[in-house]
């Protein structure tokens, strides 16, 4: 897995800290990780971006932008409106590409969801991934709302002859209620793929080292962690909750 496209089922919903967990995860295991945000939005020049959090929190990897655009649009329209250069699909892979010769694992962190477009063209991340030949890696949210999004994403990469490697839910509470104790079952269930992670809320406010100390325990041993999808299922699913 030199390449792993990080996509979401919208935005606010965690990928950037998820990217980071995986990074600080890998890192940990003995990878060397460069993470790739293709287009950073919403984002004024002298402020960090998802890819500077990211090596904030996981530790040294190194992290690339390949566009920035100051409003907080879709990159294509915040692209049009800042009179800069859109990024196509094909930079997307030829940056992943490049990196990939130097690095164990490339990370591609995309802006909102699977479709969100890029340029005029229309192009995507999942065209990115369609050139690079890369597994997607899906956050979602917990709560009510989720499945719906979650499986029409997995739909879509199925249509393309994506391969989805999990879901991870980007954002959990610590008081789940009874729509997200019950979407621990049906996430797997509706993705047509496992359950890899499940990160705590608010990890993104804790101090580096114990991001990195915590990181693996989120995240299943396909990415590079110790979480156990059974034993989270036990205790924090709808039979636990529910008893």
């Amino acid at each position: 897995m030199p390449v792993l496209v990080i996509t979401g089922t919208g935005t606010e919903i965690g990928k950037t800290m998820v990217t980071a967990a995986v990074a600080a995860a890998a890192l940990a295991a003995g990878r060397s990780v460069a993470v790739l945000k293709p287009a950073q939005t919403g984002v004024r020049p002298d402020e960090r971006g998802d890819a500077d959090e990211v090596a904030r929190l996981a530790g040294p990897v190194t992290s690339r932008e390949l566009a920035r655009y100051p409003d907080p649009l879709a990159p294509a329209t915040a692209a049009r409106r800042s009179g800069l250069p859109p990024v196509r699909p094909q930079d997307v892979a030829e940056a992943a590409a490049k990196l990939a010769t130097d690095h164990d694992l490339v990370l591609v962190e995309g802006a909102g969801g699977l479709l969100v477009r890029f340029d005029p063209a229309g192009g995507t991340l999942a065209d990115a991934a369609s050139l690079l030949n890369a597994p997607v890696l899906l956050v979602a949210p917990a709560g009510l709302g989720t499945l719906n999004a979650t499986e029409l994403t997995a739909r879509e990469l199925k249509r393309r002859e994506l391969e989805l490697t999990g879901v991870v839910i980007g954002s959990w509470p610590s008081e789940p209620d009874l729509a997200t104790r019950c979407n621990v079952t049906d996430l797997p269930e509706v993705a047509g793929a496992p359950l890899l992670g499940a990160l705590p809320r608010g990890t993104g406010t804790l101090p580096p080292a114990d991001f990195r100390h915590r990181a693996p325990a989120w995240l299943s041993p396909r990415l590079w962690g110790t979480w156990d999808a059974d034993g989270f299922r036990e205790r924090e699913g709808e039979g636990e909750g529910t008893r």
